[in-house]
């Protein structure tokens, strides 16, 4: 069996890593299903705040991979989250390369729908990288995205954590304000979406530098690699140097992409489906698809299979007769529960063992006492009205 962690989280597999601590697969013992637990050690006071921050988030979502619980044991904290099996958006590059238009505007109209309602809850992500944006494991069916890692996320107004020199987040998806000690605001998050949207339709990390400097040098450029016209439209908004000069919201941006999917050219016939695979590989042993197999023991009365929490069965062996228990000797006390040095004195010697074996059936004998007594009491009293 696996580490359990706070009695009721018990660590399966490690399935992923970061800055702020390991990802583990994990067994939720209390909801009874299979979790994503982010272990974090107790040693980094700004590292908590923002576990604080992060487990505080509820934003209820489809696209959205908020925490869901959190416990503290011994030197280290944890917060839950869905699992999603299917990997990041790196993973699907990796797998497939440059993805197909429609595709990838699937994908980044479930980005925006999500980030939308993050905007909505007044928090900035600051954080929006391939390695952020998970995957569900549908194959090659619909793909659903899901927005996650909200370490470093904060709502507008809220003290910054580091000093306004020093720049957090990741190295490439920097909007250009973020650089030079902006407050953090939604179009940082707006201009990371225009970065991930290139990574999704060219296969690889764009340069954001040159890229900025290419607008400030030479104004809007024309469509880049493997960016169709109307869709080059919507990305070079959001890529705009200047935070005034791209789309306001992520609604509307979404409603911009929603038009420009309208121009493009149908899918070829020949076009090969992206699959999004399963990214988690097989449970450890002794876990199953229900959780940790444990065999079930079965009493001599019960049948002679019983089910287990994990919804297999196991025979139990054959029951052996118990063997006769004996009354200690009446002078020599049992030992106390609390050890030879105990300052607890010992239990005291059980009384001598009835001829019959049968304890008397004090409640009945009480009952019965009592109603005697009450009917005795209600017979004199009567008595004493009648003289």
């Amino acid at each position: 069996m696996g580490e359990v962690f706070a009695g009721r989280y018990e660590l399966v597999d490690p399935i992923g890593r970061g800055g702020a601590g390991a990802v583990w697969r994990a067994w939720d013992h209390r909801r009874g299903r299979y979790v994503a637990a982010k272990v974090l050690l107790q040693s980094d006071a700004h590292m908590l705040l923002r576990f604080v921050r992060e487990q505080a988030l509820r934003i209820d979502h489809p696209h959205v991979l908020a925490p869901a619980s959190w416990a503290a044991d011994d030197d280290k904290v944890l917060f839950t989250m869905d699992l999603v099996a299917g990997g990041s958006l790196g993973h699907v590059i990796g797998d497939y390369g440059p993805l197909p238009p429609r595709f990838a505007c699937t994908l980044l109209d479930q980005l925006l729908a999500g980030l939308a309602a993050v905007h909505a809850e007044g928090v900035v992500h600051r954080d929006i990288k391939p390695a952020n944006l998970l995957m569900e494991a549908t194959g090659t069916g619909r793909p659903h995205l899901r927005l996650s890692d909200f370490g470093i996320a904060m709502r507008k107004g809220e003290p910054r954590l580091t000093e306004t020199d020093h720049v957090v987040g990741t190295p490439g998806y920097f909007a250009p304000e973020q650089l030079l000690g902006a407050e953090p605001d939604f179009p940082a998050d707006l201009f990371a979406v225009g970065l991930v949207a290139l990574y999704l339709l060219q296969g690889r990390k764009p340069d954001s530098r040159a890229l900025v400097e290419h607008f400030l040098a030479h104004g809007t450029p024309g469509a880049t690699e493997g960016v169709p016209a109307p869709l080059w439209d919507v990305l070079a908004n959001l890529l705009q140097p200047d935070p005034q000069s791209r789309f306001k919201t992520a609604t509307g941006a979404r409603k911009a992409l929603a038009e420009a999917v309208e121009l493009l050219p149908p899918p070829a016939p020949d076009e090969e489906p992206v699959e999004v695979f399963d990214q988690l590989g097989p449970l450890p042993a002794p876990f199953g698809p229900g959780g940790p197999q444990t065999t079930v023991a079965v009493s001599p009365a019960a049948p002679a299979a019983a089910a287990s929490p994990t919804g297999s069965f196991h025979l139990a062996p054959p029951a052996q007769p118990a063997p006769a228990v004996q009354s200690p000797p009446a002078a020599r006390p049992a030992a106390s529960p609390y050890g030879p040095a105990s300052p607890y004195p010992s239990t005291p010697p059980p009384p001598p063992a009835r001829t019959s074996g049968l304890a008397p059936p004090r409640p009945k004998v009480t009952a019965a006492f009592l109603a005697a007594a009450l009917l005795c009491f209600a017979v004199g009293v009567w008595a004493l009205t009648r003289i």
